[in-house]
């Protein structure tokens, strides 16, 4: 379980995230939604221990992020909203990499990436460099990294922008699977259908704060003129 208690931070001359709290159970696809602006990188990145916090706690599986940093950050695996990163790597230099800082020891990993970055069809190029990567299998490399360690907790921020639709449904049904084993799938997204396809529940931010947290039925029990995420999603951040 992922637990925000009464987090705020703060940027000069702006309040990003403001007394917000919000609890993400065991064994659900969690989707986060909000406008640009709205909170939600910042909230990530305060989730991830990227950036400090300035006011509350946040708890993942009862480690505390501001205390127990390292210990909370090994059982995260984050996938940023930006995929351009070590670029002069070779494919299979950076998945090695990332494997050495999780101590993934050499036969298991070997196996995790023959795996994975099959399923996601970029095996063939992990003698090539990064930035010879289009969007697509940069995007690719990142959640294969971030995915060798195992992580109980999954934190992805837009993954499935530039994905072909073979490697959206790959990344869709292992998302499932891995809620389905009782564990954690937080993500971010601005594709409303997909929230209402995957997500079994969904928070929304605007200005900092959480304006909506719950299952898709809840929601339009809540809101019953509206009969699609859309347009919930427009009235709860027509502020916006």
């Amino acid at each position: 379980m992922i637990e925000l208690i009464n987090v705020t931070k703060n940027y000069p001359g702006k309040t990003a995230v403001q007394d917000l709290s919000l609890t993400i159970p065991d064994g659900k696809i969690f989707g986060f939604l909000g406008p640009n602006g709205a909170g939600k990188s910042t909230t990530i990145k305060m989730m991830t221990g990227i950036l400090p916090i300035d006011e509350g706690t946040i708890m993942v599986n009862g480690k505390d992020m501001k205390k127990d940093t390292l210990s909370a950050k090994r059982i995260i695996g984050y996938v940023p909203d930006r995929s351009d990163i070590f670029l002069r790597l070779k494919g299979i230099e950076y998945l090695n990499f990332i494997a050495d800082v999780y101590d993934v020891p050499k036969e298991v990993r070997e196996t995790k990436i023959t795996e994975l970055t099959k399923k996601f069809g970029i095996y063939e190029a992990l003698d090539d460099h990064i930035q010879t990567y289009s969007h697509g299998m940069k995007q690719k490399i990142v959640v294969s990294g971030v995915l060798l360690h195992d992580p109980d907790i999954w934190i992805l921020d837009e993954p499935l922008t530039g994905l072909d639709p073979k490697s959206s449904y790959t990344l869709k049904e292992m998302m499932r699977e891995h809620a389905n084993k009782g564990k954690i799938v937080f993500f971010s997204t601005h594709v409303l259908e997909v929230v209402e396809q995957l997500c079994d529940e969904v928070a929304i931010i605007n200005h900092g704060q959480i304006q909506f947290q719950g299952n898709m039925a809840d929601m339009k029990q809540q809101y019953q003129e509206n009969d699609n995420l859309e347009r919930l999603f427009l009235e709860l951040t027509q502020n916006g």
